[in-house]
């Protein structure tokens, strides 16, 4: 089989259209050449979760959280990321009064055979940033993204820090009086979009 002369075929190209119209196919051969995959992760928001948490592409890290990623509840407490049930600190999933239970819905048991207390179940931001890195935080600014079939609530978790929790400078995101972004965290809405 002959394989087709690179001068004859820019050619071809080239005369196909305007010059503008052939950049632009050049430049989007080049792009998908060149970064496939990223490409395609900026043009389908959805896929961008493996870079963070879908909706939040950017460098500031999660808050604190005993699950995957840093899902909370309209108070600011954490759900597990999969499913959006309540977890404890420790993240076990928890029932309606705070008491640790598995899958079925049953109370767990301890080694010896006695149910389990409760474990804190804490505000992410507002609690367990300032007990675990000793300074006063709280949720601020928010925007929202499409994801998973519903609106995402996305918030900064805004605190008066010169750095960010992955330990680089802090920005000012959507924080308002003097505070600077820490972390970010997210609430599932359960709206459609």
């Amino acid at each position: 089989m002959r394989r087709p002369d690179p001068a004859d075929l820019a050619a071809r190209l080239a005369a196909a259209g305007t010059r503008r119209s052939f950049l632009a196919r050049v430049g989007a051969v080049g792009l998908a050449a060149v970064g496939g995959r990223m490409v395609a992760a900026a043009v389908a928001p959805e896929e961008a979760q493996s870079f963070h948490f879908c909706g939040h592409t950017f460098t500031t890290g999660s808050c604190p959280h005993p699950g995957k990623h840093p899902r909370i509840d309209r108070r600011g407490r954490p759900l597990r990321t999969n499913d959006g049930k309540p977890i404890d600190n420790l993240g076990r999933l928890v029932n309606g009064n705070g008491y640790p239970i598995n899958p079925a819905g049953t109370r767990l048991r301890g080694p010896d055979g006695q149910l389990l207390a409760r474990a804190p179940r804490t505000r992410i931001c507002e609690d367990w940033v300032p007990e675990k890195y000793g300074f006063d935080a709280r949720l601020q600014g928010s925007w929202f993204r499409c994801c998973g079939g519903q609106i995402r609530k996305l918030m900064d978790c805004c605190a008066n820090h010169s750095k960010r929790i992955n330990g680089d400078a802090a920005l000012h995101g959507y924080c308002y009086a003097r505070r600077t972004v820490f972390c970010v965290t997210y609430y599932d809405t359960g709206l459609p979009c």
